[in-house]
Order: C-alpha cells, then sequence, then structure tokens
C-alpha cells in the first residue's frame, strides 16, 4: 500500500534536537512543519534571536515555543526546573496574553499525558499570565510559586521589573518572546518596553529574543528594535519573511451606485441591508469597527434586523464577557462578532469564512491583518469586504485594497528618544538600586529607542526628576546629586512610580455592575455623568437600566427590548498611515 508524504513525515527528521515525547506528542498533532517553524525553531535552540514575519495562521506561536517547550521539558525529565520565570512571553492586548494562555496549557496538558502513558512523572511546567485582569490573589499566588512561562503585557512587565520580590524570579530568564511586535514597537509602549528589556538584561545576561510579526517593513528596522545594541554594535538577530503567498479576495462596497446624491443617513441605513445579506451568505462573520461605540451601535442595528447569533468584542467589556464571546466563536456557535481592535492580533478565534471592514481601517497592515482574521491558515483564502459610506473612506479603501494586493505594505515609524517615558524608567531604575549617572545611561543606550539619547538630554531629565528646571525648584520625584554623578529613590518614589506608569492615556471608567454582582464592563466619566436612574443604555450588544452610582461602580439591572443609547467612549479614532 503506497504511503502519503503526509505519514511518512517525522518532525525528529528535521529537528533532532527534540526530546522523544515533544516529538511523539508533534507526530500526532501536524502532519508537517510550516516554513517558519522549519526555519526558526533550530536557530533559537541555538541560542540565536530571531525575527519572524509570516501571515496570520502560519505557525509563528509555535515556532517560539516549541525550542522553549523542548528545553523546559528536558529539564523537567532530569529534575533541574527550578521555581523561577524561564521564558517571558510579552503581548500587547490582555486578550491576545488570555489566548496564548490557553494554547499553551492545552499541548503542555497532553505531552503531560504522554509522558504519564509512558510510565513517566515528571514535575509540571508552569504557565502564568499577569495582566490588568490578573486578581492580586493570583499574583500571590505566582510570588509564592513562579510560573515557568510567564504571559504578560508591556504594562505589567515593567511592574513586575520594578516590584522587589517578584523581580527576583526574573533572574533566571533565558527566552523573552515579544508578539506582534509592528504593533508594540510604533508607538511609546514600544519604548518603554526596549528600555525595560535593556534592564531586564542588566539582571539576566544575555537572553534570546524572539519577534513575532504579521506581514510587515521594513523587517530590519523592526529587528534592530527587537535585540537593541552591544558595545554600540547593532545585536546579531536573524529575520525569517515566511514564503508564503496569501491569497486575498478584496472588494469595496457601498450602499449605494453614487454616494454624492444620497446623504449620510440614508447611505448609514442602507449599509445595514447589506451588513445583513453578507451575514446570511456566511457561515462565521467578523466585522470590524473603529471604534468601541461603533461597535456597540452596529451590534444593536444587527440585532434589531433579526440577526441573533450575535455579540460584541472590545476593551471596555469585562473578562468573563470576553473570554466567553472568544470561547463560543472559536467553538462556532455564533454567526457575527462585531469588534473594534481587541480581535485584530492573533488571537485563536477559530474558522471564520468572511471578515468585514466598515469605513477604513487606516492603513494598510491593519487592513491585511484584520482580513487575515477569514480563512486563518495556510493556503486558505482570506476573504474581506470594506463597507463604506463616505467618499473619504471610499478613496481611502480603493487605493488600499490595490495597496494590499501589491504587496505595498505601510512602512512602520519607531519612536526614539521619548523623554516622558524617559522619565518614567530612571523613576523605575531608581526603585531598585542608586544608579551611577553613567552607568544607567549605558544600559539605556543599548536599547533601541534611547541608543541616540542625547547626553544633555539625558541629564536635564535627570534634573527634572530631581526637582531642578531652570533655577527653579519643583517637586522632586528622585534624589539626583550631580556633584557625584548619582541618582536613587526617594521615599515617595515608589508611589509616584505605580500610580503613573504606561503610556496608554488614562481613562477615569465606572465599572459597571449588574444587580446580582457580576463585572460586566466600562463606561466612560463623561457618559455615566449624563446618565439618571431609569435610562436605557448598550454594552455588548445587551440593554441595561441604569439604577444608580456607588463610588466607582454603576449599578445597573437587565433591559432587554427597550430602547438604548450607546455609549462614548474617549480617544477613540484611529490616525492614518503616512504610506496610505
Amino acid at each position: 500500500m503506497e504511503q502519503t508524504e503526509e505519514k511518512l513525515f517525522r518532525v525528529e527528521k528535521e529537528l533532532p534536537f527534540l526530546d522523544p515525547l515533544i516529538s511523539e506528542w508533534f507526530n500526532s498533532k501536524y502532519d508537517s512543519l510550516s516554513d517558519p517553524q522549519r526555519k526558526a525553531i533550530p536557530l533559537i535552540h541555538s541560542g540565536k534571536s530571531v525575527l519572524v514575519s509570516s501571515p496570520t495562521g502560519t505557525g509563528k506561536t509555535l515556532s517560539a515555543f516549541l525550542a522553549v517547550l523542548n528545553e523546559l521539558f528536558i529539564q523537567s525529565r532530569s529534575g533541574e526546573i527550578k521555581d523561577s520565570v524561564f521564558c517571558l512571553y510579552i503581548s500587547p492586548l490582555k486578550a491576545l496574553a488570555n489566548d496564548i494562555d490557553r494554547n499553551l496549557k492545552e499541548p503542555l496538558r497532553e505531552i503531560d499525558e504522554l509522558a504519564k502513558s509512558r510510565g513517566n512523572d515528571f514535575p509540571k511546567i508552569r504557565v502564568g499570565v499577569r495582566s490588568g485582569d490578573t486578581s492580586q490573589s493570583e499574583r500571590q499566588k505566582m510570588l509564592r510559586k513562579p510560573p515557568h512561562i510567564l504571559i504578560t503585557t508591556p504594562e505589567s512587565f515593567t511592574l513586575s521589573l520594578t516590584a522587589p520580590k517578584f523581580r527576583e524570579h526574573l533572574k533566571g530568564i533565558k527566552y523573552v518572546i515579544i508578539d506582534e511586535i509592528h504593533e508594540i514597537s510604533a508607538n511609546k509602549r514600544g519604548t518603554l518596553l526596549s528600555a525595560n528589556l535593556e534592564r531586564l538584561e542588566s539582571i539576566t545576561g544575555s537572553v534570546v529574543r524572539i519577534g513575532l510579526s504579521a506581514t510587515q517593513a521594513p523587517l530590519e528596522l523592526i529587528a534592530n528594535y527587537l535585540c537593541g545594541y552591544e558595545d554600540d554594535k547593532p545585536r546579531e538577530v536573524s529575520i525569517i519573511e515566511a514564503d508564503t503567498k496569501k491569497a486575498l479576495d478584496l472588494k469595496v462596497l457601498t450602499p449605494v451606485d453614487d454616494l454624492t446624491k444620497v446623504s449620510y443617513e440614508v447611505a448609514n441605513e442602507r449599509m445595514y441591508s447589506i451588513l445583513t445579506d453578507l451575514i446570511r451568505q456566511h457561515r462565521t462573520t467578523l466585522i470590524f469597527t473603529n471604534t468601541r461605540s461603533g461597535t456597540e451601535h452596529v451590534a444593536m442595528r444587527l440585532k434589531a434586523r433579526g440577526i441573533e447569533s450575535i455579540e460584541a468584542h472590545h476593551s471596555s467589556l469585562g473578562k468573563e464577557t470576553r473570554i466567553d464571546v472568544e470561547s463560543r466563536l472559536k467553538s462556532g456557535e455564533l454567526q457575527c462578532v462585531i469588534t473594534s481592535t481587541s480581535l485584530e492580533l492573533g488571537i485563536d478565534i477559530g474558522f471564520i469564512d468572511l471578515v468585514i471592514q466598515i469605513g477604513s481601517p487606516k492603513s494598510v497592515s491593519k487592513g491585511l491583518q484584520r482580513i487575515g482574521r477569514s480563512g486563518h491558515g495556510l493556503d486558505v483564502l482570506s476573504k474581506g469586504r470594506f463597507v463604506v459610506f463616505e467618499l473619504d473612506d471610499l478613496v481611502e479603501c480603493a487605493v488600499l485594497t490595490k495597496a494590499a494586493y501589491d504587496k505595498e505594505i505601510d512602512r512602520v515609524t519607531i519612536p526614539t528618544n521619548s523623554l516622558d517615558v524617559l522619565s518614567q524608567v530612571i523613576v523605575g531604575m531608581s526603585l531598585e538600586k542608586a544608579w551611577g549617572v553613567e552607568e544607567a545611561y549605558q544600559v539605556l543606550r543599548r536599547s533601541f529607542s534611547y541608543h541616540t539619547l542625547d547626553h544633555d538630554d539625558y541629564i536635564n531629565t535627570l534634573k527634572y526628576l530631581g526637582g531642578q528646571v531652570e533655577d527653579q525648584t519643583i517637586y522632586s520625584k528622585i534624589w539626583f546629586d550631580e556633584q557625584d554623578g548619582k541618582f536613587g529613590k526617594k521615599r515617595s518614589s515608589r508611589m509616584i512610580f505605580f500610580m503613573n506608569v504606561g503610556t496608554i492615556p488614562e481613562e477615569a471608567d465606572y465599572q459597571v455592575i449588574n444587580e446580582a454582582g457580576k463585572h460586566l464592563g466600562q463606561l466612560s466619566d463623561k457618559f455615566v455623568e449624563r446618565l439618571k436612574p431609569g435610562d436605557v443604555f448598550v454594552l455588548g450588544a445587551k440593554i441595561h437600566m441604569y439604577l444608580s452610582t456607588r463610588r466607582n461602580r454603576v449599578i445597573v439591572k437587565d433591559a432587554s427590548g427597550m430602547r438604548p443609547t450607546v455609549p462614548s467612549w474617549t480617544g477613540e479614532m484611529l490616525p492614518r498611515s503616512y504610506d496610505l
């Protein structure tokens, strides 16, 4: 009987360094290695830093983790595994962190069961998530028994690095994985992360850095950002650009033939007829809007048109609600989910056969990222429809669609030498010890984001933090002795740092709680200020009635069937990319 090529595949032939149990598990799950896996895993195993760039669904995550899991498993088998963090995984989204947590625990459980079936019982490899959603009790458990793989966000990593007790658990880190690095690096969250990676290396020694990116440009710049500098030279990094040609089916749709001849309201109303038809023609549809309020509005209007198996997903919904929607979407229970930005990155949401973008996504890369959620896999068609009802969006989406087919991707611009972020980093460093001014300067300059930091700007930032600004005395955040060339913490420095860390604009949100005490999500203070008892609003595609406000909590009850208003949140609009 003739064997197929797939059945002849054995991962140990290509990756002979894998533990036999890891190889057996891999062979039982997969028929082949993807292109990124074939190229990246041997390099990571040999201790080399890599940047993996490939479309959604090409196995990037396993590329990063397989060598790490293999090494941890070998340590567990030999009894050498330690109670400290071995691998740090950093994600820009809490939802993506939770998803990776689920997707890592499943193979670990399967490998553990396989080991037991072979008569082996090794210490378990622990995985933990530390983000804004993590409860205080869970953080205390991590402190007592740290995970071997810590999944976190840039902001929570900053706090972990500065917490005296948990910082000790980070000293054994060998691998750092940065997922969706193109998304992180392009803003000041990336600036903070870049500096903190150098702070981490100052206590761990050299670590293997692994960057995971969607199709992006220029890759050399992102790779340089990932690894920073050593002795004024860029650290070595291998760039792996997957040789995968993702098939696209893109169209721009308008609700009327001529947008100049109808009002905005008429075009908007007819748009919902297009959306309803598209949803009914497909099994599972994912709709992107650019704002949270847009998500709620579209979900409400589609429900009114008879689409029942539908949910909303965005960052202002409660953790339980978000995870429930992700789980039901992945299992195929939902016909449609509307989201703003929270599902655009690499979260595993199962099979999506159509992605709809309402209006312009404002950049080619963001458009491709979102459309790539459909046909999530190798050699699977990604089908996307841009539905527009404004002339500006029509022009943008037409240009964007041509650029996507021509593979002309927006170039990433990475901010450097941001003095506001530098101030945060210096206050954080002061909590570790009393630093020599030049010693700290050299640590910062190893970061890509501060490699070209002007020394005078650095000293002036220290003076500002030390309370000296142009012969005036202001409230100091640290002590700075210019004569001795040292700086360190004051009694108030820790509180100042923990209350102000991060670069995401602060929002004075109210927590929405139902009568049973369940946390439903958040509302902005400006929206809550206008609410009166009996007012009805929509949150998470469900209708609630406002009852009262208690401190920072909004108490609500179910108001299904009533006509709601749509909440608004601050700072939601996306900027148009320069290249588009």
